[in-house]
């Protein structure tokens, strides 16, 4: 089967010697080859700084703290997501409420995300799901008419782009994973990145425990109680070595959505993701809408093809029950979606395959 996720590492004979040289260094905790990986991880995607942490949702549930979010505050979000999304919200003590989403995307409605918004409100957690941007244009002008934070969850779009500048770039705060199945992996990790620079120790201090790093322990004092949410050089060494080929490994995913956004919308019965005119996605998965999303899965494996809605949304959980709420954009999204592989490993004659059989209907 052509699978629908799939790790992505670099070739051995360039992560092996790196991963050697770190596990016999003596020094496998957060050092150097953090601090490297973080330099290098924004400068490839023109970022103010990056922060690694040991995962995106560490790295949500820190941004979500520095944004001010504390116990009964309201944070606008989705529910079309992975459920850590929404579940760091609880961890605050916060009540996440859901907004709809556009049925033809799957991303936040900024209409809805207008309506959502009380006294009680934080923060905006947008997503943008599959790699797809939301609307950063309508939803940045609702934050700061409201004096409150955006936050982008970038795990599905690493490389992708809104209005000329880098996704990431335009919330307040935003986060990316590098968890197994991503664009980019270090096994796991995640990164943070956020406009005010001046909330950077807090937001150290924050991914370890209250402390600061190079000052005697003797010495520290904590003054907020933090988490174990550091990277380490391992997995620092792997991110280095993964961001030497990651350029030519996003631009596949592109260009293997851009294939499927120029054949797939010509089929009668299938509809594709929209989105805006100043959006570039990075197609980390490739998402088609139709009335009978069982019989595209069905079709699509006929001829070994992996393809499903893969998530679950959230308020479908028993611990989201409280906020649940009408949706039907996300009602209709959800019925008709099926999600099929478009990242590297899916090969010219593979996509080839993939339309040809929906062509057959």
């Amino acid at each position: 089967m052509i699978p629908l996720v799939k790790v992505a590492m670099p070739p051995r004979e360039r992560l092996m010697p790196a991963l050697e040289q770190v596990l016999y260094s003596g020094f496998i905790a957060e050092g150097e080859h953090v601090y490297r990986f973080e330099k290098q991880f924004a400068e490839t995607f023109q970022l103010p700084f990056a922060l690694g942490l040991s995962s995106g949702t560490g790295a949500l549930h820190v941004s979500l703290l520095l944004a001010g979010v504390r116990p009964d505050d309201e944070v606008i979000t989705t529910s079309m997501t992975a459920e850590p999304t929404n579940i760091v919200i609880l961890q605050c003590g916060a009540v996440p409420v859901f907004a709809d989403v556009d049925a033809d995307s799957g991303n936040l409605s900024p209409e809805s995300v207008a309506e959502r918004i009380t006294e009680r409100t934080k923060a905006i957690l947008v997503v943008h799901y599959a790699g797809f941007p939301a609307r950063m244009r309508e939803l940045r002008e609702i934050a700061d008419r409201h004096g409150i934070a955006l936050i982008e969850d970038a795990a599905h779009s690493l490389g992708a782009q809104y209005g000329g500048q880098g996704i990431g770039t335009i919330g307040d705060y935003a986060i990316f994973s590098l968890q197994a199945i991503k664009h980019m992996t270090t096994v796991d990790g995640g990164i943070l990145t956020f406009k005010d620079e001046s909330q950077t120790n807090a937001a150290k201090q924050l991914r370890w425990f209250g402390l600061s790093k190079g000052v005697p322990r003797t010495e520290v004092d904590i003054v907020r109680p933090g988490f174990k949410y550091n990277m380490n050089n391992v997995t620092g060494a792997i991110g280095l070595a993964q961001l030497e080929g990651i350029g030519e490994l996003i631009r596949r995913h592109i260009d293997n959505g851009r294939y499927f956004d120029e054949h797939l919308g010509r089929i009668p019965g299938l509809g594709i993701t929209k989105f805006d005119a100043e959006a570039r996605p990075s197609y980390w998965l490739y998402s088609v809408l139709t009335d009978d999303s069982d019989a595209v899965e069905r079709r699509l494996a006929s001829v070994g093809v992996s393809a499903s809605k893969l998530h679950r949304p959230n308020h479908l959980h028993t611990v989201f029950e409280p906020m649940r709420r009408p949706m039907p954009g996300l009602e209709t999204y959800y019925r008709r979606l099926t999600h099929l592989p478009c990242g590297w490993w899916v090969t010219d004659e593979d996509r080839e395959t993939i339309v040809d059989a929906l062509k057959q209907g």
